[in-house]
């Protein structure tokens, strides 16, 4: 393991994303890479989306648990998908097979249209009331020792019982992901962590005493620092560049979509933000990639991530990582927001030795 990610013992958590199934070249290849990366930096697991459009989550969690030793799959959930019992049993039969943990985003609502063509007209709110009773199902299932009984709007189960049984040691930890009242109302009966995709940190600051009501909460972000602003500004433009037709996909995406958050984020564009923040929209806006940017030197980048640690927030999901050596500078920003104290020069020694090492990882198939 690096020297960075022996160094990653903080008060929160790290996860990364796995690449879409989109792009078929070498995609179970590609999984496997990232899964170790991930792993060799110390980050808690490796998020799985998914969607009509992507090749089956629980597919992809078992290359992830066949190629690591420890990180732990972090699979999207959508009810509209499966029944409870058949996560309840996904979960419990990778933990008999494996002892490997797996954790659960669970997801209300995602594209629109895919939710239509399902069949799901459901409100937005009513969906997360759905997803409530789903989960508590599930958690009920993983924990009880003998049968377990529910009756609800959505699900009705009597008797049933979880074979083979789950290892308390291996309880998923499970997140719901939304910015609305309804989601944060169903992390807190559910007893999960809510994930947000954060505003500016001002702006979550001014929320403050909403987001401490007990529940836990986390942020979907992208993170590209360098010790120089204007090589993280220029890194940045040139992996994320403007896109007009992403730029007109994107719209269409929000006069379509009843997500909270996206609505939230897009209309920040509205209102530019003073000149020296690091938060940035841009891939957003130009359809690359669905979380906000933190772009800026290591310090200016640390020190808007450790508002966003004082406000609470202990679970970090980052974008999909374009390399080792770019996962590597990420660590260490997360580090310096941590340990202030910590001078960039070690910090720029420990990325450079990680691209040293680029390709070092031998996935198998």
């Amino acid at each position: 393991m690096s020297d960075v990610g022996s160094r990653l013992s903080f008060d929160f958590q790290l996860f990364t994303t796995c690449p879409p199934s989109t792009d078929q070249r070498n995609y179970a290849r590609r999984v496997i890479e990232i899964s170790q990366w991930s792993e060799e930096f110390d980050c808690r697991g490796m998020l799985i989306y998914a969607d009509n459009g992507l090749v089956d989550p629980w597919v992809v969690a078992q290359i992830v648990i066949q190629n690591t030793r420890r990180i732990c799959p972090f699979v999207a959930v959508q009810p509209i998908y499966m029944h409870p019992y058949s996560v309840a049993k996904l979960v419990a039969s990778i933990g008999h097979l494996y002892h490997r943990q797996i954790a659960l985003n669970m997801v209300a609502g995602g594209f629109r249209n895919d939710l239509i063509a399902l069949g799901d007209t459901t409100e937005h709110d009513d969906r997360y009331l759905r997803l409530t009773e789903y989960a508590q199902i599930i958690r009920q299932l993983l924990e009880a020792d003998g049968t377990v009984a529910m009756h609800g709007r959505y699900y009705s189960v009597k008797n049933l019982k979880m074979t083979p049984p789950q290892p308390r040691e291996l309880f998923p930890e499970i997140f719901v992901s939304g910015s609305s009242a309804a989601a944060m109302t169903a992390a807190a009966t559910i007893g999960a962590t809510a994930i947000r995709y954060p505003r500016p940190a001002e702006f979550e600051a001014a929320e403050h005493d909403v987001l401490a009501t007990g529940v836990k909460f986390g942020a979907r972000l992208g993170i590209i620092a360098r010790e120089d602003s204007e090589e993280a500004w220029r890194v940045a433009r040139e992996r994320f560049p403007i896109d007009r037709r992403g730029q007109l996909a994107h719209q269409i995406a929000v006069k379509t979509s009843d997500s909270v958050w996206h609505q939230q984020l897009s209309q920040l564009d509205e209102h530019p933000l003073f000149e020296q923040n690091p938060y940035w929209l841009g891939p957003m806006l130009n359809y690359k990639t669905f979380c906000p940017y933190l772009v800026g030197s290591i310090s200016r980048v640390a020190q808007e991530l450790g508002r966003y640690l004082s406000l609470g927030f202990r679970t970090f999901i980052l974008d999909i990582p374009p390399s080792r050596a770019e996962l590597a500078h990420v660590v260490n920003v997360f580090r310096r927001a941590a340990d202030p104290g910590a001078p960039c020069a070690m910090l720029a020694a420990a990325a450079t030795d990680a691209s040293d090492h680029m390709g070092a990882s031998s996935p198998r198939c």
